[in-house]
């Protein structure tokens, strides 16, 4: 009995990459949801609250009861020992009171996002509000493109740090009067966050501003549900 061998010629290990030439109807479309951490610890839910307050009074009935004397020598101060009285700084800063969104010295509490007004790519001449974004071109990972597409209007990325390689979510939109050359657009999302710094000069753009989740889906509201469930704070 003989076997037919079939040998394959030719590499069959292909670089890692994304087409553009493939198909000139598809774009790519890399976005940074650059976003501001909390700089202050949120308030506690009331119902949160409650159940810690009911948690400690539970724990109360069943802790160890120590003697008197090894109390007083715990509470003893020594010599030499001060005492710092804490003033807590205020939640609510000048610019909450102003509702200044081009500070990061507001909603300490929450996290904030940037967004810029201007012209893009996919707006034809007309200024819209939107994330930074680049469209795809020869970089070698979409992580670069993101990357590129912040550090254009920032200057540097020295006071950021991109969270991971992978983009947190994607979504692709129809074509529109804004874009009649392709059916659609794939738009992916990479997430960075400011680091070390309270102030950037950001540019290219006509306006910007730093806003949290509720104040964003107002500026995109055709986006809101996508982003509502891509953002969780």
């Amino acid at each position: 009995m003989q076997r037919t061998i079939t040998i394959l010629r030719g590499p069959l290990v292909r670089d890692r990459g994304f087409s553009t030439s493939s198909s000139s109807s598809e774009k790519i479309v890399a976005s940074v949801l650059f976003e501001r951490l909390p700089v202050i610890i949120p308030k506690i839910d009331p119902v949160v609250y409650a159940y810690q307050e009911f948690a400690f009074r539970w724990r109360q009935q069943y802790r160890r009861i120590y003697p008197d004397e090894l109390l007083d020598k715990s509470n003893a101060r020594g010599k030499g020992d001060y005492h710092i009285d804490y003033v807590p700084a205020p939640r609510i800063t000048e610019a909450d009171k102003m509702n200044d969104r081009k500070s990061l010295q507001r909603a300490l509490d929450r996290r904030l996002y940037l967004l810029l007004y201007g012209n893009t790519d996919r707006s034809a001449g007309k200024s819209v509000w939107h994330f930074p974004e680049k469209f795809y071109q020869s970089e070698e990972t979409l992580r670069k493109c993101a990357e590129s597409a912040l550090k254009s209007i920032l200057g540097d990325l020295s006071h950021t740090y991109f969270v991971g390689n992978a983009p947190m979510g994607h979504m692709a939109t129809q074509s529109t009067e804004d874009v009649p050359d392709s059916p659609y657009v794939k738009q992916f999302f990479f997430k960075s966050q400011v680091i070390a710094t309270n102030k950037f000069n950001i540019k290219k753009c006509e306006d910007f501003v730093w806003v949290t989740k509720d104040e964003l889906l107002e500026y995109l509201p055709e986006k809101a549900e996508f982003l509502n469930k891509m953002i969780i704070s």
